[in-house]
This record gives structure tokens, sequence and C-alpha cells, in this order.
């Protein structure tokens, strides 16, 4: 834990927030209705956005009582764990970006979850042929290490001002007295809900009486609210080498499935050793000066902050101002559509497999991949990678590589304090509802983050730098950005989506940088998601758009995608205040909140 040298909390602040923190778990139950979401918010002293106005508030109160971005990230993360457990929470991983205002640094933790020791390509075959992806997801087989509990205490201990225990007690507190069921939960529920039935612990939870929980009703967790109290009290080391811990390798060796179900739910390959093996990995970000601003995000193993960084680089060679709208969109839809051919074909782990991060984002290679872009038609996909070791222009490197299945689940937080400090924070036990399986008694979900791994290589013949292999971490497209002007914050930002994280976080930033918009309004525009894929998903929304015929005209086409993305976002005011930004309709709309308003 850091000991603040600027005007940070003193000790004795810090002391007066550990004790608000602890009076206030032990305080009566708030209302049943919750905080009211807000999606844009606008004053001093901090901010947070995230798609739960309880994980908002949480963060808010942290940081009303003297804690920093840091701080506040990690107590606004643990109570996601409560209000948005499909999504996310101690069974899973994430990717942790912090901006130090007073060094003016960018740092990163990869927490992303890592398989077995003993795994290996073969890690989804069966008979020598790749599993259902439905029957790889709901099994003990698609669960990884847990990195978010380490990522937690690695963060606080580096960069915060408290403790572990301390950042839990909100989300304890929540837990134990309840959150309110909105629309968005039981719709989620929903689409689980033959999983979820399958598994007793999972039913009890989150079916109450075997029935999708009522839109209105509170659903309480006390179990998850003792996991917090047990993990604050004892340290990490409960998970990854004490009886947390083997709790968690018990359900992954013998997924606790109801026998009259009829449910195959395989065992997996984590164990206590794997657990007790795992490590964050503090890294440098990715870095790319975009038309003056220098763009930080994530290095590998997510494939985020090279893809958003390539794409970047592509397009800093057309002055995107000052394109028509319908251009603007050619422009953001090819440079994704070629940033993604790259990705697809040469990021993986690092631990594991080269991944040329430095060459795919190098002026030399961006220059040359921006050769192919038309402003006249669309290219044809799947289209071929090129070759960062030796960049040439318009240039290729064996077949194209196409996109394996990600889920499209996740959450993203984003946190800044009074003193500048900035923490933007993607977090996620893979898609919506993870593996189904429950640790008993123990109230989280537990991850299906390996089944992002190729079951088998992606196209014959050509290396698949994303196979399963031993405590290798899967491809991850999580893509939690800050941009900085001059060495200070100007804004963060990041979104949930599988896939199409990378894309709406480009989308965000363009918007912002490139369109004149608010950072609102970056976050609210319709999106559209290509990614080197004969069509482009887009949000109905997007496909009303006029522009659409005129992109049609160009060789564009679209298919239905839904809903795309939930990000969230701050934003520093040259006079000293911080917007804070969320979605106001995607996922039941985002909440926004600053410690104090000046609106």
């Amino acid at each position: 834990m850091r000991t603040p040298t600027r005007p940070a909390p003193s000790a004795v602040v810090a002391a007066a927030l550990a004790t608000a923190l602890v009076c206030a778990a032990a305080a009566p139950a708030q209302a049943s209705a919750g905080p009211a979401k807000v999606p844009e918010a606008v004053g001093y002293g901090g901010a947070v956005a995230t798609v739960s106005a309880e994980a908002t508030a949480a963060g808010i109160e942290v940081l009303r009582k003297g804690g920093n971005a840091v701080d506040a990230a990690v107590a606004t993360a643990a109570a996601l764990g409560v209000t948005e457990p499909y999504s996310a929470g101690i069974g899973g991983g994430g990717y942790f970006v912090y901006y130090d205002a007073r060094t003016g640094r960018v740092s990163t933790l990869d927490g992303r979850e890592t398989a077995s020791r003993t795994a290996d390509p073969s890690l989804f075959l069966e008979n020598g042929q790749p599993l259902a992806f439905a029957d790889a997801v709901t099994s003990g087989l698609s669960v990884g290490v847990p990195g978010t509990a380490a990522t937690w205490d690695k963060a606080l201990k580096l960069w915060g001002t408290t403790s572990l225990d301390q950042a839990l007690k909100p989300a304890e507190r929540i837990a134990d007295h309840g959150f309110t069921v909105d629309q968005t939960f039981q719709d989620q529920t929903a689409l689980n809900q033959a999983r979820f039935q399958d598994f007793p612990a999972t039913r009890a939870l989150f079916l109450p009486g075997g029935q999708l929980p009522v839109v209105g009703s509170t659903l309480r967790n006390p179990d998850l609210a003792a996991t917090y109290r047990q993990l604050g009290r004892e340290g990490i080391r409960t998970l990854y080498q004490g009886p947390l811990g083997a709790d968690i390798a018990r359900t992954i060796a013998n997924p606790p499935v109801d026998p009259a179900s009829g449910r195959n739910a395989r065992p997996g390959k984590v164990d206590a050793t794997d657990l007790a093996a795992y490590q964050v990995r503090r890294q440098q970000p990715t870095h790319v000066d975009y038309r003056g601003y220098d763009v930080y995000g994530i290095a590998p193993s997510s494939s985020g902050g090279t893809t958003v960084g390539e794409a970047l680089g592509i397009l800093d060679h057309s002055d995107l101002a000052s394109l028509d709208s319908t251009q603007y969109y050619q422009h953001f839809l090819e440079s994704s559509r070629i940033a993604f051919a790259d990705r697809n074909r040469w990021v993986g782990d690092p631990a594991a497999v080269d991944v040329p991060t430095k060459q795919l984002l190098s002026p030399a290679f961006t220059a040359a991949r921006a050769c192919l872009l038309d402003p006249g038609h669309a290219l044809t996909s799947p289209l071929a990678p090129g070759d960062p070791y030796h960049p040439t222009a318009c240039g290729s490197s064996g077949p194209a590589v196409t996109e394996t299945y990600e889920g499209p689940s996740t959450t993203h937080l984003t946190v800044a304090d009074r003193w500048g400090d900035v923490v933007a924070y993607t977090l996620t036990i893979e898609q919506t509802g993870g593996s189904a399986i429950t640790v008993p008694g123990r109230g989280f979900l537990l991850n299906n983050e390996l089944t992002d791994f190729s079951f088998v290589p992606n196209t014959p013949g050509v290396p698949d730098p994303n196979l399963p292999g031993p405590g290798k971490r899967p491809r991850s497209s999580i893509s939690p950005t800050i941009v900085l002007r001059d060495g200070k914050v100007f804004f963060a930002t990041g979104s949930p989506g599988g896939a199409t994280i990378i894309t709406t976080v480009l989308q965000v930033l363009l918007g912002r940088i490139d369109r004149g918009l608010t950072l609102e309004q970056a976050i609210a525009a319709p999106r559209a998601s290509q990614r080197n894929a004969t069509t482009t998903a887009a949000e109905p929304a997007f496909l009303a758009l006029p522009e659409v015929s005129g992109l049609q005209a160009l060789g564009q086409s679209f298919v239905n995608g839904g809903e795309i993305g939930a990000a969230t976002g701050v934003e520093r005011l040259p006079d000293g205040r911080w917007i804070a930004a969320a979605e106001p309709v995607r996922r039941g709309g985002g909440s926004a909140a600053v410690v104090r308003s000046s609106r």
C-alpha cells in the first residue's frame, strides 16, 4: 500500500476513511429502490462511471472519505461483483490501467485468468474433435485461474492508500442488504436460466424459488458478503493458497451439477497448485501518438491496446475531421478491418509466444497498412494480415486468419480522484453468466475464460498464437484506455462486449478527438463493429443512419448486431472539474457521479 506523498489522505484521513467504511458496513439497509442512475455528471473532487448505480455510489463513497482513484476502483469493482455478478467478480479476471498524476506515468496490471500448468493444445478436444462451444463453456474445462482478487491486492499495494479489507466494505454491505433487480438483470438471468437450473448453488442464488428474479425485488447474497469478509480479513492467500482456493479447486474438479439434469459438466484441470502459482503481471502499457494525444492501453495478453493503437496509426494518415460522415464511417470501418486482420494472426500471450507488440504499433507498419484503405471501396474480408516485422506498402503475409468467438459480456469502470489520478479497469468472467458454476457457499460464479482460446488452429498451416498451453493466458479484447494531452489526463474510457470492445473504444476515441462530440455523445452514438468479416455488425440505430446507403454503395455490408458495448468514461475539464459519462440506454443505462456536483 502506497504512502501518499502529494496532498493526499494523511494518516488521520486514512484512518477516518477506514472508520467511516466500517460504520457504513454496520449501518441499516438502504431503501430498496437504491440510488438513481444518471448518465452524466460534472463536478469536483473525483468521478466514477459504471453500469451500476450501487457500484458507482460505492466508489464515490470512498472518494468522499479521502480515498484515491485506486482505492475507489477496487471498491467499485467489488461492488460490481455483487450487482453485475454475470459479468464480473472474484471468479474472473481483468486488466487495470492507472495514471499517476504526480509522476505523469501510466502503468498497467494484467490480471487475466490462466490455464492450468497441465493444459495443452488438446484442452478442448475429445476423440480428436473440438468440443461444441456450449459444452465447453458450461464445464470446469472452461475455468481459468481467477486473477481479479490478486489484481485488487496488487493495485492497492502499489498505488492505493487503504487496505483490501477496507476497500471491500461497501460491497459487503450491498451483498448483505441486497440490490434491486432491474429489467436488464432479469433478462440476463433468463438467457442463462436453463444453465443455472442445472447447478443447485447457482439455482438457489439466482433463481429464487426456481423462478426468475422479479423486477423490483431485492436480491441478497450473504455468501458473497461472507467471502468478501474472509478475503479482507485473511488476504488473498485464502483464495490462492487457503480454504477459499480449496473450494474453488474442488468445484472445478467436480462441477456440482444436479444429477437429475442430465448435463455432462466436464471437470477442469485447474487445481490448488495452479492457484498458488498465479501472478498478476505488471507491464508497460501500449502507447501511440494520435494527433498529438498520447493514447495508452493494455498490452498483450489483451489484443485491445495493439488493435486500437494500430487502427489509430492507420487513421492518423487521414484528416477525419474534414471528412463527411459517410467517409468518416468508411475510414473507421476499414481501419478496424485491417487491424483485426493483424490481431487475429499475431496476438497471443507474450509469455508463451512471440508477439510483435512494438512492430504492430510502429509508424512504418501502420503506414504500410494505411496504404490499403480505399475511400472509394470496401476491402474484401477476410483480409490477409500484414508482416509487422517486414512492413511493405499494401503487403500481406500469408492467408487470412478469421476471428474466433469471444463472449460479449464483461463490465468496465472508470474512476478519477481529486489529485488527477485515473483508473480505467475492465473486468470479466467472460460471457454473461460465465461457466454458470457457482462455488457452493461462496456466492460467486466461475469464469469460462479459457474458451477465448482457439480450440484448434484457426487457419490450417498458419501458426495460431492463441492455442491453449500450460499456464497460458487466452487472448482478450479488453481495451481500457487513457488519453493524455500535454502529459495530463484528457479522458479515459473502456467498455464490455467481447471482440466489439475494440471497435467500441475506437469509436469513442474518434468521436471525442476527431468528430467534436462530447464524451457523453461519443459514448451514446450508434455503433458498428467491423472485425475482418464479410459483414459489419451494427446496432439498429446505426442501420437507421442516412449514411448507411452511401456505405453500402462503397461495398460495406451490414447485419443487425443488436446492442454493442456499454462504455463509461471520465474527462478532465480545463477548470479542474471532472465529467463522468456512462450509457444513457445500453444495458439499462449506466451510472455516472462526481463527489461534488457543479450543476
